[in-house]
């Protein structure tokens, strides 16, 4: 722009120069090559005439500055973030965006970047050339690794999984947030071919250890869950020598293009919301925007691809559908978009998690240990917080009041009571039941058995409602007990008076002379 101000400032007075020697317009015009037009805008202008001419030229409305403070804040948030992605934004954050070309968002953004002194970072890309393939032969598959932004200051670590047509360069992607296991990659593969519509002839692989076990001279082994998986597909698998990328360029492209355009300062809020992005991101920009090397759109080239795929037929993954969701500390975990609450007291500090399970319209919740804990009905809408107002109630009166009533039953009170207090501890969510166990248990049992009992749980640290159990019913003497003997019914009530009639007892001293003679 400076350059261009300069030359502009030499042309005007060059025109005053020759104006002063005497030369027509007509004459200016053909010795400095400019049309007479321009000539004779510029004949009269004074100096500060033409210098507001100039800066009223530099303020020409564009079609882009009503998205100028959009562009501004980010920017000055992440000053090295790149021209196409800055597009791609402005698409995502304002569908109403006019129908411009990639070249003049560049121009906007480089001006704003001058205007306001913000320095650009350019970015480059390798590309390996691979000779072009026909359609429906070949996709390439692989896998990355990236931190992005979550809420302040922290970072959330996410692994994708990239799959890439070949021929057309339709690209799909899906995120976990943990490392992908082999039955991860058999169920990415499926999401792969249900996007796509159909499945190319070969699928070619670097050696990732979901994949392969090893490999000997050339032979592959892998591992049992993709092995067992590849059984039921018909395509081929092409596997790459060890530290060589440039065999699958294609994807290794598409692996950069997710990390700087998708991922690049975009921040985490939970594993759905991203998939639902990077599927927006794909259809609005990775599989939309021509391709620097076709020269074309690869949704375009999808449409002819799509013919020569072998067809897709759903294939079940059996897995298991329990997902672990982090427990937040207003007694809450975040699933699918929405936020759905848990007992009072679930949370006890970080990294608490629970299962969750989708089943029938409803959120199943569960202890790590399986053990069911609450549902709620699966929200159509993200963003919501379903709440049970159960969940809510202070239930801790209640677990006194039944404390205080199961601690009657042995002599030493406070001692039972700190001895509750100390499953409460352990148990927070378990303590009435718990209390319950113990109850039944005295209804069965003598005091003293019951305070013999509760010194021998606190003295070997058995504060389980199921173990007091056990330990009263070993330490219950049966022989001390008085045994109740049933009354005889008589058959024949016309005979009563034979009823306590006693049979004659022999001398065991006759039968001993008996055997002696």
């Amino acid at each position: 722009m400076e350059k261009e101000t300069f030359n502009a400032w030499i042309m005007y007075h060059e025109i005053q120069q020759l104006d002063l020697l005497g030369f027509s317009k007509n004459r200016i015009a053909r010795y400095l090559k400019l049309n007479w037009r321009t000539v004779n805008k510029y004949f009269n202008l004074t100096e500060e005439g033409y210098e507001q001419f100039l800066l009223q030229k530099c303020r020409k409305d564009k079609i882009l500055d009503p998205y100028t403070d959009f562009v501004l804040t980010h920017l000055k948030e992440y000053s090295d973030t790149s021209a196409s992605q800055m597009f791609d934004w402005l698409k995502e954050h304002h569908p109403d965006l006019p129908d411009v070309c990639e070249k003049t968002v560049y121009n906007f953004v480089m001006d704003i970047r001058q205007k306001h002194n913000i320095p650009f970072i350019d970015f480059f890309r390798e590309y390996f050339p691979v000779e072009e393939l026909p359609f429906g032969l070949q996709a390439q598959v692989d896998f990355g690794e990236y931190n992005m932004r979550g809420h302040g200051k922290s970072r959330k670590k996410v692994c994708f999984f990239a799959m890439v047509l070949s021929r057309s360069r339709m690209k799909y992607i899906c995120f976990l947030d943990r490392h992908f296991t082999a039955k991860d990659v058999c169920i990415a593969h499926e999401k792969s071919f249900e996007y796509f519509e159909g499945i190319p002839q070969t699928i070619v692989y670097d050696q990732d250890r979901t994949i392969v076990v090893d490999e000997n001279i050339g032979n592959i082994i892998l591992t049992s869950d993709f092995r067992n998986y590849t059984k039921s597909r018909s395509f081929k698998r092409h596997f790459c020598r060890k530290a060589d990328p440039e065999s699958k360029g294609k994807v290794e492209n598409v692996v950069g293009y997710v990390k700087k355009n998708f991922l690049y300062n975009r921040k985490f809020f939970d594993l759905d919301t991203l998939n639902d992005q990077a599927i927006a991101w794909l259809e609005r920009t990775a599989n939309k925007n021509i391709h620097n090397l076709t020269k074309k759109s690869p949704l375009d080239e999808f449409a002819i691809e799509k013919q020569h795929l072998s067809p897709y037929t759903p294939l079940t993954i059996k897995t298991d559908d329990m997902k672990k969701n982090i427990v937040r500390k207003t007694n809450v975990v975040n699933y699918r978009g929405s936020f759905y609450s848990l007992p009072q007291g679930t949370y006890t500090g970080k990294e608490v998690s629970v299962l969750i399970k989708e089943q029938d319209g409803e959120v199943q919740i569960y202890s790590t240990e399986k053990n069911f804990i609450c549902s709620h009905k699966l929200s159509a809408e993200k963003g919501k917080t379903i709440i049970n107002t159960d969940h809510r109630r202070d239930k801790s009166a209640s677990i006194n009041e039944m404390m205080q009533a199961v601690a009657e039953s042995f002599s030493d009170t406070e001692k039972a009571i700190n001895y509750f207090k100390k499953i409460q501890k352990d148990l927070p969510r378990y303590t009435r039941d718990h209390l319950q166990a113990i109850s039944r248990t005295l209804k069965d049992i003598p005091q003293n058995i019951a305070d013999k009992t509760l010194d021998f749980c606190i003295k070997n640290h058995n504060y389980d409602g199921h173990d007091f159990e056990s330990v009263s019913f070993i330490l219950w003497d049966t022989s001390s007990l008085k045994i109740k003997v049933p009354d005889i019914k008589p058959m024949n009530m016309n005979n009563v008076s034979k009823v306590n009639e006693k049979p004659e007892i022999s001398d065991i001293n006759d039968y001993q002379d008996i055997i002696n003679t």
